[in-house]
């Protein structure tokens, strides 16, 4: 009887620990640019030393503008990490140390267009942009296969595209399954990811979560959650009415002034830099986010290979390499591990 009552026990304390590591598990993810050097692991340590579990891997592709339709991509002129050869290496690397990884084929349009606003002029040219566009995600889909990527993002911030041809995502959804077993995600921009109509056929919620919080030149933690709070209740309904957990697929912060007013903003004229609002930023999301158990995680963005060279304290751009903010993603991602 003693011993019945002793394995019921241990049988229980099992169960506790498993359900709350359950809980407190995170996608605690890195945005790993790929850029022009070959990696080496040399290069990946520094993501793994912060205590990230996960890393995207961003091929590009290109365009020549909103209504180019074609999709330039894997070419010979192109940076090495945006290729299928530098997505694959250093998938590679990262499976090594243990890291998972999601392959998401981004769109570079010239001048910096925001692909939000892609639009063709005629049904032909939509019709050989959608072909365009569908061999760039089906080469990479295939591939995320072949390196056993866990996630796939089958595009990021194409709100037009998606408003505008919403049969052509349902079909090559159904095509990325065909090649890739995996999960799948899309990356819908802070303000448009409430129009997305297909999120009953993915995984997961993927928003790039750039969500203006606060106007303060550098805003104190408090009330960066409080300007959370009307943002988590719309994000937290559509987790409920589609039954999908919530993925950031993007967030991060600039280390410079009034971060929190527009946190999409890479102009490169702001350049007071402010490491304290970086932190603050990020302290915040953790805080109000990492804890739900319907919400799976995100992608810090974003981090070069370059460690010792990136970043720094006088630097006002997005990584929070070599400055205040990697200690605190470190200590925090640990704990949700």
């Amino acid at each position: 009887m003693l011993k019945k009552i002793k394995l019921l026990i241990f049988f229980i304390l099992t169960l506790g620990i498993s359900s709350l590591q359950s809980q407190s598990s995170k996608i605690n993810g890195i945005s790993f640019v790929g850029g022009r050097n070959v990696v080496n692991k040399n290069s990946i340590l520094p993501v793994v030393n912060v205590n990230a579990n996960w890393v995207t891997l961003m091929p590009l592709g290109f365009m020549r503008g909103l209504q180019s339709p074609e999709v330039r991509f894997n070419q010979d002129r192109q940076w090495w990490g945006e290729r299928k050869i530098g997505v694959k290496t250093t998938a590679a690397l990262f499976r090594e140390q243990k890291v998972n990884i999601m392959i998401k084929p981004q769109i570079w349009i010239s001048r910096g267009e925001f692909t939000g606003r892609i639009n063709m002029e005629t049904e032909e040219d939509w019709k050989a942009f959608e072909k365009s566009y569908e061999q760039f995600i089906i080469a990479f889909a295939t591939l995320a296969q072949e390196v056993d990527a866990k996630l796939f993002c089958i595009g990021t911030e194409l709100n037009s595209f998606v408003s505008a041809r919403p049969d052509f995502w349902k079909q090559l959804i159904s095509k990325v399954k065909k090649v890739y077993k995996g999960k799948i995600t899309y990356a819908e921009n802070w303000d448009a990811f409430t129009n997305v109509p297909f999120w009953n056929r993915l995984d997961y919620i993927g928003i790039d979560a750039y969500f203006p919080l606060n106007d303060a030149q550098t805003p104190k933690v408090e009330d960066l959650k409080n300007g959370w709070s009307q943002h988590k209740a719309k994000i937290k309904a559509l987790h409920l009415s589609q039954k999908k957990p919530i993925l950031f697929t993007e967030y991060g912060y600039r280390s410079v002034d009034y971060t929190a007013r527009q946190p999409w903003n890479s102009d490169r004229s702001l350049t007071n830099v402010n490491l304290k609002a970086q932190e603050n930023a990020l302290l915040a999301i953790y805080e109000a986010f990492w804890k739900e158990d319907w919400f799976a995680g995100g992608f810090l963005w974003k981090w070069y290979d370059f460690h010792n060279r990136a970043g720094g304290k006088e630097n006002s751009r997005f990584t929070p390499q070599n400055k205040p903010a990697e200690k605190l993603i470190k200590e925090f991602y640990r704990i949700y591990k």
